[in-house]
């Protein structure tokens, strides 16, 4: 009897030391997260695997994509580079070198200059001629983490997202297994130069784009499969509502479309193994210590999917690949000239889709 007594005792100073081992070691401090059931399901029409490939075998991991005044398409590349297609010959030319595989977001400004988000390194501006400069490096004194996507307001200020203030472009998947609203909304003022918090507490901020008469912004979060609504204008300035909910993807990149409305990149994140290890927080305590096995359970994106949805935040329509043959997932979707342009990590090419 004494024999097992002392067994059991061993069995829980084992179990007992582990339980204190992960929860003192592991890299989270997660909450348990549940996905919502989307009540916007759209049959598949794999209208997606229709695109012509741009620049196919010359653009490595191409993210986002947009489109100038003279119709010059620009893009971000996991090589460091910013590479641009020429309107006239569609010839690609890698134009400025920024360095490292973080690059984000593109937008162009009201002067035609580029403003990029770059994970580690801000939000920069590239001139023209090819100049690099840092706008915004940190805020409150705090370096930023994960600058993601930025949009030009008409006066000039800069809004970007922070998708997480804790964790940076490497650990992504920390950030959404530990499931705490790590990210932030940030401002950056040209006049001050200088960098404020217009919104915190997002779960993974991603994309941003303006209305068209610049009377509110649209924020993506990702991890919440939803999109809110900043108030800039009018009797509710300042406040926030939910611009659309319960999406069937988590978004990533949105863009304004030439009528009014937005074209959102989709993300498929979930699997039945993911979200069963979302529902226990001492699960993804363990799985964050084992970096072998996070590349493992990482969710497998293989259906790639944007939406159109109008400034009333309905969906007019969605386009997908369903089967992942030709786009395993998008980042970014841009309307120019009748025309969508898809971004993607996962390709070699830009896409393009005529919209008839």
């Amino acid at each position: 009897m004494g024999s097992l007594l002392f067994i059991a005792t061993a069995v829980l100073a084992v179990a007992l030391g582990l339980v204190f081992h992960v929860a003192v070691n592991s890299p989270i401090s997660p909450l348990p997260l549940t996905f919502p059931s989307s009540t916007l399901q759209f049959p598949s029409n794999d209208l997606l695997q229709r695109v012509d490939k741009m620049g196919e075998g010359v653009l490595e991991g191409p993210e986002d994509v947009c489109v100038d005044d003279e119709g010059t398409l620009y893009t971000a590349t996991r090589d460091g580079w910013i590479k641009r297609m020429h309107p006239i010959n569609g010839s690609w030319e890698s134009w400025t070198l920024i360095g490292g595989p973080s690059l984000l977001g593109l937008a162009i400004s009201t002067a035609g200059d580029l403003l990029v988000c770059d994970a580690d390194m801000g939000l920069l501006k590239v001139s023209k001629d090819g100049v690099v400069t840092t706008l915004a490096s940190e805020v409150d004194g705090a370096k930023i983490r994960f600058a993601d996507e930025a949009i030009e307001a008409s006066d000039g200020s800069v809004y970007f997202s922070d998708a997480s203030d804790k964790f940076g472009l490497d650990d992504w998947f920390l950030d959404v297994l530990e499931a705490r609203p790590h990210g932030r909304l940030l401002k950056y003022d040209p006049i001050a130069n200088k960098t404020s918090v217009v919104l915190s507490d997002l779960c993974f901020p991603n994309g941003v784009a303006l209305s068209a008469d610049q009377d509110f912004l649209i924020v993506c979060e990702t991890w919440r499969f939803r999109c809110l609504k900043y108030w800039l204008k009018g009797e509710h300035k300042g406040e926030t509502a939910i611009f659309i909910d319960n999406l069937p993807g988590g978004p990533d990149n949105i863009n304004l479309a030439p009528d009014g409305s937005f074209w959102i990149a989709l993300l498929s994140l979930r699997s039945k193994g993911l979200d069963l290890i979302h529902r226990s927080p001492v699960a993804k305590r363990v799985l964050a210590m084992f970096p072998t096995l996070r590349e493992r359970v990482k969710p497998m994106v293989s259906r790639a999917a944007v939406v159109n949805v109008g400034a009333d935040g309905k969906v007019i329509r969605m386009l997908d690949d369903s089967s992942g043959k030709v786009l395993s997932f998008v980042t970014s979707a841009v309307e120019y000239k009748g025309h969508l342009f898809l971004g993607s990590l996962s390709t070699n090419f830009v896409g393009k889709l005529p919209l008839k």
